[in-house]
């Protein structure tokens, strides 16, 4: 899964990539700096600790994003 989303405080979008195939679980933040994750869950509880959707111009695109990773962590466990 790859999602692209703007933040208020940046004209770059974030960017996330959770790719099971191939062991990346990466975060771009909106000051181009990064997160590198060794397992989605880590990278899905980083997102939860540390964003909210009211960092976001589109706040209902975080919220659909979030509920998507919450229903890929219920299916994986």
């Amino acid at each position: 899964m790859e999602y692209s989303i703007c933040s208020l405080d940046s004209a770059i979008p974030c960017e996330i990539t959770l790719d099971d195939d191939n062991g990346r679980y990466m975060i771009r933040k909106a000051d181009t700096s990064g997160e590198v994750f060794n397992t989605a869950q880590e990278l899905i509880s980083w997102i939860k600790s540390n964003w909210s959707a009211e960092e976001f111009c589109n706040p209902s695109e975080f919220t659909k994003m979030l509920e998507e990773l919450n229903l890929y962590e219920s299916i994986t466990g």
